[in-house]
């Protein structure tokens, strides 16, 4: 039984690996796509027995690692802006920054994942709808929501430019 566990999981990891780590490669540096995607099959294996969609928990799971990865960057980015102000001593002006990439990281989980997985993964519907569990309805009433707010956001961002 172990063995064909071992066996089903590395025919999993040839299969996907490559796709999964492409896809991250989008969002984030190549050293870091591949921590992501290697992270996110160490979670899976960690709970091999109870995951029923294995490709789905990976793809959201690297989508969570990659949010994760961009919420640290933009601490460290703030942290950086923060401490070269008060090295120079001008007040610090926060701009926010209208960048798609931070625009996507703040919708909500539940908008980010099927964008995510849509747009830079270039999964169908049908797919998006099946690892997520959700209705193909429902993927495309959220991939629109999340358009909308995202455009809403560009436009403020635009609005605010000198």
């Amino acid at each position: 039984m172990k063995g064909s566990r071992e066996k089903a999981a590395s025919e999993l990891f040839a299969a996907v690996y490559p796709r999964l780590a492409g896809w991250c490669r989008r969002l984030v540096d190549d050293e870091t796509a591949h921590e992501i995607a290697s992270e996110a099959f160490t979670r899976l294996w960690a709970r091999w027995t109870t995951v029923t969609e294995p490709q789905g928990f990976l793809f959201v799971t690297a989508a969570n690692l990659v949010r994760d990865h961009w919420r640290k960057q933009e601490r460290e980015r703030k942290t950086i802006r923060r401490v070269t102000a008060e090295t120079v001593g001008r007040p610090q002006t926060e701009q926010p920054d209208p960048t798609v990439r931070m625009l996507v990281q703040s919708l909500p989980e539940r908008l980010r994942v099927p964008i995510l997985l849509y747009y830079y993964a270039d999964m169908p519907i049908r797919e998006v709808s099946l690892l997520t569990g959700r209705k193909e309805g429902t993927v495309m009433s959220d991939l629109h929501t999340a358009r909308e707010l995202l455009r809403a956001h560009l436009r403020r961002s635009l609005d605010r430019t000198p």
